[in-house]
């Protein structure tokens, strides 16, 4: 069967190449790469490709049909070559091997009523805008969660450690990152998700795929009509059991010479190492169990002597930088603040229509946290309640919606943020700015201020006559939501100044231009 290590060998070239290309895009910091890029490399993606299917209803968004379409044919694909997580469970398993020497792997029963009862319960979620069992189980969104959150602090640390040496030595190639909000609380999660697949992968590869993962079920549950399959030939099988110690999926039971094929993540690994041709490609929809039955059989050119219909039955279930740096503001408040804020709605990305719109498709990926240029996206934790925890918020304390950015709605590769024009961007009114008088140093401390005023780009906050000075007032009809006025002002521990998000994101008012009337004296005076 050594004819057939091309195919494991085509394997792990797609599969490094989609691996490092998501890690590319996740661990960016520089904001180098496109949006066009990054679409295209998530197009593939199960789960958000289908959230966006049913968001814009778009030809752009089929990306989980193909993924179908490419499981009734050959299998699980998806697991073995595209799903980053699978890939990272393989990677762990390698390193495993390397250390652990002799590490096989073992047949495993199906656990069927586990696999099925979460895929049942993950899409009935779903279905009723319940989102966070999928942000808990989705591959890919764990996959960035991991990223964004532990791996990209350690290459920026990395980064910038790298950028103080040479700079030592004046060398200046290499510039320092500002990361925000680094908390033990966002890289919980991650943690635990990691430390549970390590387990997995130690005690047995793939367990995680072929047990909890709902795109694993139901790729696997797919894949029964898969048109060719991986089989056993019972008249060349040796029983020599190296198939099923290399087979991660822990499908391959030699004792009864079965493949399961629902839970073959199409590794070809059992390829590589029969000796004997007792792995074999069949076509159609051949069952071991029918002997009588003629197969195709890729090894030896046999030919089906019997036509077969290929029956399609597709089953789915509904399933920068900031510019403002707080460090350059001179205005250092002598008395604390007193009035709490009291903010009832968050404020959610642009282009995410609207709070419900949002909580409903967004899977936490992490995917616009690690694009956004001034980190005002961040992990929430009660925001929008514990069904809404780790989805993306705008947390001015860390930055704020810069005017002219609209990253974060070219990037979403679940619909949950929809892409915005230009012009656009700049009207949304993701929430009205509210000014508490009593926390203002103008008013507390009778001192000149204006920060919030200098940094809103819509001017919506103006600076107006109080006593000798100027005080802040807010003219909502201009206002954006932006945040900067809020991550601006400099009172603590509550701010002066805030944004309330809107519900339903709404317009803001376009600010006419002021035209300055010049008078020109027509005649010398002399």
């Amino acid at each position: 069967m050594m004819k057939f290590s091309f195919l494991k060998k085509i394997r792990v070239a797609v599969t490094l190449i989609f691996f490092l290309l998501t890690a590319l895009i996740f661990l960016d910091f520089t904001n180098s790469l496109s949006p066009g890029l990054i679409n295209s490399v998530f197009y593939l993606q199960f789960i958000p490709s289908i959230l966006k299917f049913f968001t814009a209803f778009s030809i752009a968004a089929i990306g989980f049909l193909l993924v179908v379409i490419l499981t009734m044919l050959f299998g699980r694909v998806y697991c073995s070559s595209i799903c980053p997580l699978g890939t990272l469970q393989d990677i762990i398993s390698f390193i495993i091997k390397k250390v652990k020497k002799k590490k096989y792997y073992y047949h495993s029963k199906e656990q069927t009523w586990l696999r099925y009862s979460i895929l049942l319960a993950s899409s009935i979620a779903a279905v009723s805008g319940f989102i966070l069992l999928l942000n808990l189980l989705d591959p890919f969104s764990n996959s960035g969660k991991i990223f964004v959150n532990l791996v990209r602090p350690v290459l920026i640390y990395v980064n910038n450690l790298t950028s103080s040496v040479l700079e030592s030595a004046g060398i200046w190639a290499v510039y320092p990152y500002d990361l925000k909000n680094v908390s033990y609380i966002n890289l919980l999660y991650p943690a635990i998700f990691f430390a549970v697949v390590f387990v997995l992968v130690y005690r047995n590869g793939r367990t995680f795929c072929n047990t909890i993962c709902p795109v694993g079920t139901l790729l696997g549950f797919i894949s029964k009509v898969s048109f060719i399959k991986l089989t056993i030939d019972e008249s060349n099988c040796r029983s020599c059991k190296l198939c099923e110690r290399v087979c991660k999926g822990g499908c391959i039971d030699k004792t009864n010479k079965e493949i399961d094929f629902t839970r073959c993540v199409s590794c070809y690994n059992c390829l590589t190492v029969c000796p004997s041709s007792g792995i074999k490609f069949t076509s159609g929809f051949t069952s071991q169990k029918n002997k009588s039955v003629k197969i195709f059989h890729l090894n030896n050119k046999a030919v089906d002597a019997r036509k077969r219909r290929f029956i399609s039955k597709t089953i789915i279930s509904v399933i920068a930088l900031s510019g403002i740096n707080l460090s350059q503001v001179k205005i250092i408040p002598k008395k604390k603040s007193t009035i709490a804020v009291n903010r009832i709605n968050p404020v959610t990305p642009p282009g995410s229509v609207s709070i419900e719109h949002f909580t409903e498709r967004c899977t936490a990926c992490h995917l616009c946290i690690s694009a956004c240029p001034t980190q005002v996206l961040q992990p929430s934790l009660t925001e929008y309640g514990l069904t809404g925890i780790f989805q993306p918020t705008m947390d001015f304390r860390y930055g704020f919606c810069n005017y002219e950015c609209k990253i974060c709605t070219d990037v979403c590769p679940s619909g949950a943020i929809l892409s915005l024009l230009d012009e656009k961007k700049k009207l949304v009114q993701l929430g009205k700015a509210k000014f508490i008088k009593e926390n203002c140093i103008v008013c507390t401390e009778n001192t000149a201020c204006g920060a919030c005023s200098e940094h809103c780009p819509t001017k919506a906050v103006n600076m107006v006559p109080y006593k000798r000075i100027h005080i802040p007032e807010v003219n909502t009809d201009y206002c954006t939501g932006c945040g900067a006025c809020e991550h601006a002002c400099p009172t603590k521990p509550y701010k002066s100044i805030y944004v309330e998000g809107n519900s339903v994101h709404l317009a803001a008012k376009k600010r006419p231009v002021e035209k300055i009337e010049e008078k020109v004296q027509e005649d010398f005076p002399f």
